[in-house]
């Protein structure tokens, strides 16, 4: 259980971190370095990935949604 939140987690920092390097290349305008969009789809992927762990983790019972949020 506690991998798998280990796991989510790396996988937030992984799309933050590309979501900045997005940034960079926007702000630097420099055409000699990777297009936006590559960071971009990177960011997709690991959230992707990232809706896809909990979907899994929660069907087969890893982890259990908090059943009265407030």
């Amino acid at each position: 259980m506690l991998l798998i939140k280990i796991l989510i987690a790396l996988l937030i920092v992984f799309m933050v971190v590309n979501l900045f390097k997005a940034m960079i290349v926007m702000l630097k305008n420099d055409p000699s370095t990777p297009p936006m969009s590559k960071y971009i789809g990177r960011r997709m992927i690991f959230a992707i990935l990232i809706i896809g762990f909990i979907v899994v983790a929660m069907a087969t019972g890893l982890i259990t949604p908090n059943p009265r949020p407030y």
